[in-house]
């Protein structure tokens, strides 16, 4: 439900400036910005107003309703619980990641993508969640069944982002095999002689599905106006074949080559949100910040730390010289909007949805003091 109201004594983070003022919300929409808006509005002590996150690939709904190997949490629960921390978190809009594709170590995940996607649907229609949900078909193409969920779900009213992305060992975020074995081996908790007959198999299934299956996931997309996204992007080649996929978004490209080529190509770049926070990658592919440096980064998604997505907004001008605040918080707000044809948000500016984000800088970390969906508080 759409609420009016004011706020004021804020400094208000636009497309290219902070402007000290305030702002008023009418029907759920910005109405004006000024120095003078607001008198009677909610006084913001100074802090700054930013629009509301927009968050195009996050695992965490997976990890709430998939806490431990082997347990699977009550949909519902988990979806409520994610809702709750993204919305804490400043994100108003997400799209969940649910990963289509049965493997070795979930057979039947169809049968929880069927769960998830009805927990989220469902929590839309009852008015359970804080934030705008859409959902992300994350494509494991190797496996044998990701086709048959594709197909399932690809018509949901609430699917707007498919990705495309092979796992195999061997392949894009581990080309080498010796670095997946340090990787996986002990965290696997396999022999040598265990871990090499699962090796074995993920190649087959590689040399057996995943070219088919990308072909097909493409054309469906295409016929659906579906956008698209690559995953883990290494090489010129890789590039090539996403450009000549119709492909929008390259997701975590792995290297410096990928992403100059992608950016050249004219894809919107993604990287992980705690690759900033944390330095770098914790698989030794390309920094984000390098990316940021070089001016090939688009997007940032806080993939598995939903907070991450404010904190490396806020850190990267500390960090990059030439970043500003307002073009930092573009790769968390406007820029994955525009990626996926939201055009109703993402920026504070009059009309735009008034999703809006109440922060305050205590030391070196932001700090959500209030989120407001279409000028309804929500946390």
């Amino acid at each position: 439900m759409a609420i009016d109201t004011s706020f004021r004594n804020a400094r208000i983070v636009t497309a290219d400036a902070v402007i000290e003022g305030g702002l008023c919300v009418e029907n759920g929409n910005i109405d004006a910005i000024g120095e003078k808006i607001g008198a009677d509005g909610v006084d913001l002590e100074g802090d700054f107003l930013i629009a509301g996150l927009v968050e195009l690939h996050t695992d965490h709904l997976e990890n709430h309703y998939r806490p431990r190997p082997g347990v699977f949490w009550d949909p519902m629960a988990a979806l409520q619980a994610h809702d709750g921390q993204i919305a804490a978190s400043g994100i108003t809009t997400v799209f969940d990641a649910v990963r289509v594709g049965s493997d070795a170590d979930v057979p039947d995940m169809g049968i929880h993508v069927a769960r998830l996607i009805d927990a989220i649907r469902t929590g839309r229609d009852q008015d359970r969640l804080r934030v705008d949900h859409f959902i992300h078909l994350r494509c494991e193409l190797p496996s044998h069944d990701v086709l048959e969920q594709f197909e399932a779900f690809v018509d949901h009213d609430l699917t707007r982002l498919a990705s495309v992305m092979d796992h195999t060992p061997g392949q894009r975020q581990f080309q080498s095999l010796d670095a997946y074995r340090r990787f996986y081996k002990d965290k696997m908790g396999r022999t040598e002689a265990e871990m090499n007959d699962y090796l074995d198999a993920r190649q087959i299934e590689h040399e057996r599905y995943s070219a088919a299956n990308r072909a097909a996931i493409v054309r469906h997309a295409a016929e659906k106006g579906l956008a698209l996204a690559s995953h883990d992007d290494a090489n010129l080649a890789h590039i090539e074949q996403a450009v000549s996929d119709g492909i929008a978004i390259a997701e975590f490209p792995t290297t410096l080559e990928a992403a100059a080529a992608a950016d050249d190509a004219g894809l919107a770049i993604l990287m992980g949100a705690p690759n900033v926070v944390r330095g770098g990658s914790h698989s030794g592919n390309v920094s984000a910040t390098d990316l940021v440096r070089a001016g090939l980064l688009d997007v940032l998604s806080s993939d598995y730390v939903p907070f991450a997505l404010l904190q490396a907004a806020f850190l990267l001008p500390d960090r990059v010289d030439g970043i500003s605040l307002p073009r930092a918080l573009a790769m968390v707000t406007a820029n994955p909007a525009r990626a996926v044809g939201l055009t109703d948000r993402g920026e504070i500016a009059p009309g735009r949805r008034a999703d809006l984000v109440r922060v305050r800088v205590i030391g070196d970390m932001p700090v959500v003091r209030g989120v407001w969906r279409q000028g309804r508080r929500v946390s």
